[in-house]
């Protein structure tokens, strides 16, 4: 079991904003959601829906251009968007939810699909290899195209690490913070996630006519932790997004805060035995 510290700044309006971080705003109306990240090219057919389990399970964001890699779109997560805007000060943030899935039906101008996303979590980096190994999945007619580049297999916490295809991760936890699998340079990123992907630009040739997708995002284990998969705006598009597959340098991160995030390790989570 782990040591539960629900996130003190769960929202009881419609906005999630400490200064200087990603600002969230809360909605669970998924046309919403879906105009965010529609780009050009793609038309929605029908009604999209958004299934949930918890309060505030979703929402649109801005502000993430030095934290997450793009400056707007949208959030889904296991438990609630309180525990994507940094610093990450939290001993661990989660909410009692456990899945989160947004489905529309759509159709492509050029018969080819791309966007741009990220993954975070708080199950970074103690739980890497554990059964703990929260999951999301980007499901186009059935089958899921988080994929790494060049056959790296899916996009997960137990696949994406310091360790494991690390060139597609950002470590967000201090130095001496005493969790293990801490074995990569923290980049003091401002979202409260312990651990991101880099962007990951997802593609896709489609089936003739109208195509379903699904943003998928679950716990796995139990629902203490939080996770959460960023979708760029306006970057759900029939032709590439610019800067596809792109993250800022890390000299561009802030990297001055480590000194700050080196004392809130002491917070890290544990788990119980």
């Amino acid at each position: 079991m782990k040591l539960k510290s629900v996130c003190a700044a769960l929202a009881a309006f419609g906005v999630v904003a400490p200064a200087h971080a990603v600002l969230v705003t809360n909605t669970t109306d998924a046309s919403t959601l879906v105009n965010a990240i529609i780009g050009p090219g793609i038309t929605v057919v029908g009604t999209p829906t958004l299934t949930f389990d918890t309060v505030l399970p979703a929402g649109t964001f801005t502000g993430g251009a030095t934290s997450v890699g793009f400056e707007s779109g949208i959030v889904l997560t296991t438990g609630t968007t309180a525990c994507v805007p940094g610093p990450n000060n939290q001993g661990g943030c989660g909410a009692s939810g456990t899945s989160t899935r947004l489905t529309f039906n759509f159709t492509s101008t050029t018969g080819q699909l791309f966007f741009n996303y990220v993954f975070g979590s708080e199950e970074y980096t103690q739980f890497v290899g554990s059964q703990f190994n929260d999951t999301f999945s980007l499901l186009l007619n059935g089958t899921n195209i988080a994929l790494l580049p060049g056959g790296g297999g899916a996009v997960s916490i137990n696949n994406v690490n310091c360790t494991t295809n690390s060139a597609f991760y950002r470590n967000n936890v201090a130095p001496g913070s005493g969790e293990s699998n801490n074995t990569c340079p923290s980049l003091g990123l401002d979202v409260q996630y312990d651990g991101l992907t880099t962007v990951l630009t997802a593609t896709a040739n489609l089936q003739p006519g109208t195509n379903t997708f699904e943003f998928f995002i679950t716990d796995q284990g139990d629902a203490i932790l939080d996770s959460g998969v960023f979708i760029q705006g306006a970057s759900f598009a029939a032709t590439p997004p610019p800067n596809g597959g792109s993250v800022p340098e890390p000299g561009s991160l802030a990297l001055a805060s480590l000194g700050l995030l080196a004392g809130a390790g002491l917070l890290r989570r544990r788990k119980l035995s």
